[in-house]
């Protein structure tokens, strides 16, 4: 049920045309950019820009401008990838104490053996082990699997695809 609900935020795929997806291409390039900067861009009116903008924020497409900061400048140098399997009942409970920890980046719901995907951040492994005890110790979770993040082989990307869709 809650995947359900989750996946009825996510948008369809014709909820992006050309227009917004070089709109979104735009703002990709220049996250600061004003309105008036991306209608001289993309060729587009002021009124119009605004007008899609809008309704890529108010359709969720369009996400938080929030800019990604290294971990490791916090001083969290060492990454890692977990799988949680838990108590089906008890998910939502989990997902509230993991979002509790503060070195808990994220958490998907995922399909397969395992119930979640956690990704976390730590000081060092005596820091990661402390983390991994801690999402043990979350009623509900029955076992974790940790991978640590040896090197970022592709970052996180959406131009391609919205280069495919901005010029089809």
């Amino acid at each position: 049920m809650i995947v359900r609900k989750e996946l009825s935020k996510v948008p369809s795929q014709d909820s992006v045309d050309a227009v917004d997806a070089r709109l979104l291409l735009a703002l990709s390039r220049a996250p600061r950019a004003t309105i008036s900067a991306l209608a001289a861009e993309t060729g587009l009116s002021r009124n119009t820009v605004q007008s899609r903008v809008s309704r890529l924020e108010e359709r969720g497409v369009l996400g938080s401008f929030e800019r990604r900061v290294d971990p490791r400048a916090l001083g969290y140098p060492l990454r890692a990838l977990m799988t949680v399997q838990v108590t089906q009942s008890l998910l939502g409970p989990v997902a509230a104490e993991l979002r509790a920890i503060p070195e808990v980046l994220e958490v998907a719901g995922i399909s397969g053996p395992a119930d979640l995907f956690v990704q976390v951040v730590a000081r060092d492994t005596d820091d990661l082990y402390r983390i991994a005890g801690q999402v043990l110790a979350i009623p509900g979770v029955e076992r974790t699997d940790t991978a640590l993040v040896m090197r970022d082989l592709v970052d996180h990307r959406l131009t391609p695809l919205l280069e495919r869709r901005a010029y089809p």
